[in-house]
């Protein structure tokens, strides 16, 4: 039996008959964790097996956001604090040095990840900042320049990949310009299509990798009605035209107040204006059961993506001495501000 186009959350650190009654029969591609779902690398081992058969695919997808910084979901004391995607141009003026530390440090986490069962991580922010706009990106850029931007964020998508862990790149086409957090409020860009142009650069640089997150935000010289997760307008004209992608695509959470409508509807207008799968995180049994209705099954050009994006991480991770490149990330970040 096929699964559907869709991603969800539960509701804490087990997985729930009710859940688990639920996902069997919703068939969703993967599941995503938050905090709430994590207590210690045994627990969330025994959760990610649980999620993984309760849809009966030990190889399902699982994500996590663990960009490091303000958004991570797995931290001390198990699990190391990393740094958000700004420190990485902090540490040293060359730039070789600087991507190697981000390649290094995306390393580590697909290290963490994957000794507990997460094979997909929801990174790296290609965002490029803009002056005065919301904090909600803010450090989690990686660098002020749309070049600079690429660079680490590709170093750091090669490290999840070198570490068995499929990166998403987000939130494209851009959400650097937002005046407000899409978590809470429906952004509006009003940028015209010459300055947004380097808002999709680094996406454009980075658009052979195989999946990315969609952005909750309205650009107005595109689509002045409809954010780009909602509209096919954005998703055809610049992220599968002017970007150039062609892998996975993923809806943001479809739960942020950014969107309107009830849930049914969220999810298929979502997968409607193109996105390959919608992503529901809060673990909200209700809402999930109405996204449920309005998904449909995971197919043609859809699971083509879906299938060529895990076949980057088919063969897991590459050798890799974690000890010493632990001591080595230590060492580079000895000093500096704490995040």
């Amino acid at each position: 039996m096929s699964r559907r186009a869709v991603i969800f959350g539960c509701g804490g650190l087990e997985l729930t008959a009710r859940e688990a009654d639920f996902f069997r029969a919703a068939r969703p591609w993967g599941f995503i964790l938050f905090r709430r779902n994590v207590a210690s690398p045994e627990q969330l081992r025994r959760l990610t097996r649980s999620l993984r058969e309760s849809i009966g695919d030990p190889d399902a997808p699982v994500l996590v956001d663990q960009e490091g910084g303000r958004v991570q979901r797995l931290g001390p004391p198990h699990w190391p604090k990393y740094p958000p995607g700004r420190a990485y141009g902090q540490t040293t003026a060359d730039p070789a040095e600087q991507r190697g530390l981000a390649w290094l440090g995306a390393r580590l986490i697909a290290a963490d990840l994957l000794a507990v069962g997460i094979n997909v991580d929801c990174a790296p922010v290609l965002d490029v900042p803009a002056p005065g706009a919301h904090d909600v990106i803010g450090d989690r850029a990686y660098a002020a320049s749309a070049e600079d931007v690429a660079a680490l964020g590709r170093a750091a998508a090669d490290g999840l990949l070198a570490g068995g862990v499929l990166p998403v790149i987000k939130h494209m086409p851009g959400h650097g310009r937002a005046m407000t957090d899409s978590h809470e409020r429906l952004p509006v860009v009003n940028a015209p299509l010459a300055a947004l142009a380097g808002d999709f650069a680094p996406f454009r640089a980075c658009a052979d990798l195989p999946a990315a997150m969609t952005a909750h935000v309205v650009y107005a010289a595109i689509d002045p009605e409809r954010p780009a997760t909602a509209s096919k307008a954005v998703v055809e004209r610049v992220i599968r035209g002017d970007i150039g992608f062609r892998g996975l695509l993923l809806s943001d959470d479809l739960s942020m107040k950014a969107l309107k409508g009830d849930f049914e509807s969220r999810a298929r207008v979502a997968l409607d204006a193109g996105c390959d799968v919608v992503l529901h995180c809060n673990g909200d049994m209700a809402e999930m059961q109405a996204v449920a209705a309005g998904v449909r099954a995971l197919e043609g050009k859809s699971a083509d993506r879906a299938e060529a994006a895990l076949a980057r991480i088919a063969n897991g991770p590459e050798p890799f001495d974690a000890e010493a490149g632990r001591r080595r990330f230590a060492q580079a970040f000895e000093g500096l501000p704490a995040a």
